[in-house]
């Protein structure tokens, strides 16, 4: 039988799903951006704005569930992952943000060393995986899906250090082309931590078990 509360419930996971799509939007634009110009600060700047006023609907949302309707505990975990998850969205918008501020102020990695090119390229598709598993099993709510991400994670983290170790040995390089490549490069190490803490979130929304996947 369905609850009243059934459809507020819906009402919020519909929020959340979009916030995911314009997510990983938002962080797509950034690397194209970076890696083959253009200007779309504006434009990941209005997703990342949504993103934040979607996040608080969400937050909003819950509240009402809670006050009107005392949800049991089942139900109080989907609503407090919910509300983790959104945050975690918002993040993906501020870091695709962050790195379009870096391509316009240093002018992105279009011109860069190749071999610099060639890491963040890697490095990204990896992350649009990441994102992409993590909005995968908050929609399919799927267990398997969620720890899957555990692979990718480790993958970005050996991709990040290894990066770090190799521009600190570089010699007769631009200082802009290591700012611009770091900065970028973390906030990427970033967005993949955050598709984990998704994943996380789904598994314990699930089943009410803590599970670390980083």
């Amino acid at each position: 039988m369905s609850r009243i509360m059934d459809s507020k419930l819906r009402e919020i996971t519909a929020l959340v799903y979009r916030m995911g799509d314009l997510a990983y939007q938002a962080v797509s634009m950034s690397v194209e951006e970076s890696l083959h110009g253009g200007d779309l600060y504006h434009k990941i700047r209005e997703i990342s704005d949504m993103l934040i006023m979607l996040a608080e609907q969400v937050e909003d949302g819950a509240v009402e569930i809670i006050v009107r309707f005392q949800p049991v505990a089942s139900d109080l975990r989907i609503i407090k992952s919910y509300i983790k998850i959104s945050y975690d969205f918002t993040r993906f918008g501020r870091y695709a943000l962050d790195i379009s501020y870096v391509n316009r102020r240093f002018g992105g990695l279009k011109e860069n060393s190749e071999w610099v090119r060639t890491y963040v390229m890697e490095m990204s598709n990896k992350v649009l995986d990441a994102m992409k598993k993590g909005i995968e099993a908050l929609k399919s709510q799927k267990i398997e899906v969620a720890r899957s991400i555990l692979e990718v994670e480790r993958d970005i983290d050996e991709l990040y250090f290894n990066f770090l170790d190799k521009i600190i040995g570089e010699k007769n390089i631009e200082s802009r082309i290591i700012v611009s490549s770091v900065l970028i490069i973390r906030y990427l190490e970033r967005v993949a931590d955050h598709a984990a803490y998704i994943c996380e979130s789904t598994i314990y929304a699930l089943t009410g078990r803590k599970e670390l996947l980083r």
